[in-house]
């Protein structure tokens, strides 16, 4: 195996077992939001992943998997740093490109990618849960997508979500922005299997997916790729549209109010 050092990283822990790789979002001081450090780091596990994992397995935190784009963030950057991944940096790379391509990793690589979810998942929470092929819950998690209440809109997370649940189902939970149970979330097929104890339920599919040759995982996400009609076509424009929303001034008032007040934009002045 090459070599892959996890101290090196500030908002994921990450380690091997055989051919397992197992990544975890851990940014706890953050509500497990997503930064552009994180996206970066976990774009660089994922590539390793490509060359030296048979299985990939995504977690987030016991409490939260993952809360979505990080306000504090975009508030600092004054805009420039956009959520659910938009925005421009500084090297001219779109934090929105490079969320979409991360998610593409998962959804397309030479791994199978299983989300292991035991906390809540919001927004962008929810495009890390929907890119994986394989997802296993708690019974007690909640999902949401609360970007419409800001004014946002959940761009880069609709092409993955639409995929696992279809266009009417995404749009209905795009739209009451409300949280919904692992028993509607398994209903809907955005997970594929829930339980009391989901180290439990790990375990058993890991034991399952161990079988698999590295190399008939590898040809068969290849040839899921040629299939793909929606994520590949689907990614300027979520990228475009992405950036619209986190472009728009009383959207980022919004987001900077919520930051420093916590209040919510419905919530009075």
């Amino acid at each position: 195996m090459g070599f892959l050092n996890p101290a090196r990283y500030d908002t994921v822990n990450v380690r091997f077992e055989n051919e397992i790789c197992y990544l975890q979002l851990h940014r706890p001081e953050a509500g497990n939001t997503i930064s552009t450090r994180l996206v970066q780091e976990c774009t660089e596990v994922v590539r390793f992943a490509e060359e030296h994992a048979k299985i990939l397995v995504l977690e987030g935190l016991p409490e939260v998997f993952c809360w979505g784009a990080d306000f504090g963030e975009i508030a600092a950057e004054d805009g420039h740093r956009q959520g659910d991944g938009g925005g421009i940096g500084g090297d001219g790379r779109s934090p929105a490109a490079d969320l979409y391509d991360l998610w593409l990793g998962l959804a397309f690589g030479s791994f199978v990618s299983v989300a292991h979810v035991r906390g809540k998942v919001n927004a962008g929470g929810v495009g890390f849960v929907a890119a994986c092929d394989i997802v296993l819950c708690a019974d007690t998690v909640t999902f949401s997508l609360s970007e419409l209440l800001f004014g946002l809109m959940p761009a880069c997370v609709l092409p993955f979500l639409i995929r696992k649940v279809g266009l009417t189902k995404a749009n209905f939970i795009t739209l009451m922005t409300q949280p919904f149970t692992a028993g509607q979330a398994v209903a809907w097929h955005l997970v594929d299997a829930s339980a009391d104890n989901s180290d439990n339920l790990l375990r058993r599919h890991l034991l399952r997916l161990r079988y698999l040759p590295k190399t008939g995982v590898a040809r068969y996400k290849n040839y899921l790729r040629e299939l793909d009609d929606v994520l590949i076509p689907s990614r300027d424009k979520a990228v475009a549209a992405n950036q619209e929303v986190f472009s728009d001034k009383e959207n980022l008032r919004k987001i900077e109010r919520y930051v420093t007040t916590g209040q919510f934009p419905w919530e009075g002045e």
